[in-house]
């Protein structure tokens, strides 16, 4: 069809498409009765029909602020003209093939990047294998099932059965990653289904008592996690944790002393520990990878979300030798018989691998540094507002916490949904919030430029002002 009277099409149908949608769509994440209602408890639907940088711009013209990275998948902006030549050149060679028994040029090279960029710690071998998957939550079922059977083909099963997390973590929504996760919204009604793993004290510096300072708290998680170690000896196969950031849970951050600390208590107690750098990973806290903050390396690292630029699902699990070695045998039983039929995508992979020269053209961590400090002068002055309990930052992350007066232990009612007013009143001004329950954040793409940021700022401080009663 002719561009152009595919794009009138649409302009046509603007005023018909929230009718259209609704009566087809179940959207993610979602209380679609919240779609269907009106009035200040309705969630509005944004039609978006093209995305440029940090703007996604409606049928009608109109164009919002994406301060969320569309889920936090965004790195370079919207449609990036390299990642989306990348992706098109490959579609004229190869769009996918079976990744067993059949191998292609993209993914070979994506992994051989990304096991060379990969965190690495004096005197520990390195991650030396890559396992693909299709998007982050498939990339935590990997790495826990690895850790599992790695243990029962050496024939320490059944004693080597359990998985500790951390409390108020999120690993993603199928059954395994939902099973070590701990936000009762999203575990709750499914708990007849999951599988049984011991939460320790999460490191939230958030949770800090008056005069405790961030590195203290992570101290004190850590020694109860060494309790908890202590209580299952030889049960924990494997410790898996969210580096640096509690994303889901409510942007809650704590200091790198803690993944120094786990990977000590995993090497004493001969457990394997699991990093979902899903979301953190690509430059999001300040580093490329957020366990290079603490010096140390995991035995397991989930990578997805920014991995393809935002362009395409992809997920990718890096291991250990001695973790792939544990699967060598005559047995196709001690296999890892864990397949996607999208593995490897080589559409995907091409998207990566431009992401990743982005990285390297471009010196986005030296950027990125200058935009975060940008970030937390244009944030600083929401810290005085009444209702404002807590301003966090982490690179690229900066958390707004709202609460009733200002105080850490007084959250609003949740009836009075506080967050949806504030998402809605920043979508009438223009701006994408996305907040995680009264939790306000900033996760923008990297080419956010200052005036978009001011924008941004503005914004978030008149919606604030706005919504707290």
């Amino acid at each position: 069809m002719d561009r152009t009277i595919h794009d009138q099409t649409i302009l046509a149908d603007a005023t018909d498409w929230r009718s259209r949608d609704l009566e087809v769509l179940w959207h993610p994440c979602t209380q679609m009765r919240e779609h269907h209602g009106a009035g200040a408890d309705a969630l509005p639907l944004l039609p978006v029909a093209s995305g440029s940088g940090v703007w996604l711009t409606g049928p009608d013209g109109r164009r919002t602020l994406d301060a969320v990275s569309s889920w936090w998948v965004n790195l370079f902006g919207h449609a990036e003209p390299r990642i989306a030549a990348a992706i098109g050149r490959q579609a004229q060679t190869l769009e996918h093939v079976i990744l067993a028994g059949c191998s292609h040029q993209p993914a070979v090279e994506l992994a051989e990047r990304l096991l060379a960029i990969a965190p690495r710690q004096p005197g520990r071998d390195p991650l030396t294998k890559v396992f693909y998957a299709d998007n982050g939550s498939a990339g935590v079922e990997v790495a826990l099932k690895m850790a599992f059977q790695w243990f029962r083909n050496r024939g320490d099963e059944p004693r080597r059965t359990k998985f500790v997390a951390l409390e108020n973590g999120y690993h993603g929504e199928t059954i395994g990653a939902l099973s070590v996760g701990d936000i009762p919204l999203y575990r709750r009604v499914y708990a007849p289904l999951l599988m049984e793993a011991m939460f320790a004290p999460s490191p939230d510096a958030y949770l800090a008592a008056a005069g405790r300072d961030a590195e203290a708290q992570a101290e004190e998680a850590a020694d109860a996690l060494a309790r908890l170690f202590d209580e299952h000896p030889g049960e924990i196969c494997a410790l898996v944790l969210e580096p640096l950031v509690q994303c889901a849970g409510g942007m809650r951050m704590y200091h790198p002393i803690y993944l120094k600390r786990a990977r000590e208590l995993c090497d004493v107690h001969g457990a394997f520990l699991i990093a979902d750098e899903i979301a953190v990973g690509f430059g999001r806290t300040g580093t490329m990878f957020a366990f290079e903050q603490a010096g140390v390396m995991p035995d397991l690292m989930c990578l997805s979300k920014g991995l393809t630029g935002g362009f395409l699902p992809l997920a990718a699990v890096l291991a250990t030798q001695a973790i792939y070695d544990g699967f060598l045998d005559e047995s196709r039983e001690r296999a890892f018989l864990h397949s996607h039929s999208y593995t490897g995508n080589p559409l995907a992979c091409a998207a990566a691998l431009a992401t990743l020269d982005i990285f390297a053209s471009d010196d986005v961590l030296a950027r990125n540094r200058v935009t975060a400090g940008k970030m937390a002068t244009l944030a600083a002055p929401l810290a005085q507002l009444p209702h404002v309990a807590d301003v966090r930052q982490t690179g690229m992350i900066l958390a707004i916490e709202l609460t009733r007066d200002g105080r850490r232990d007084t959250p609003f009612d949740p009836g009075q949904r506080i967050g949806l007013h504030a998402y809605n009143a920043a979508l009438e001004r223009g701006v994408l919030l996305r907040p995680l329950g009264d939790i306000l954040y900033w996760m923008p793409p990297y080419c956010i430029q200052d005036d978009e940021l001011q924008l941004l700022a503005d914004v978030t401080r008149t919606v604030i002002e706005e919504v707290t009663p």
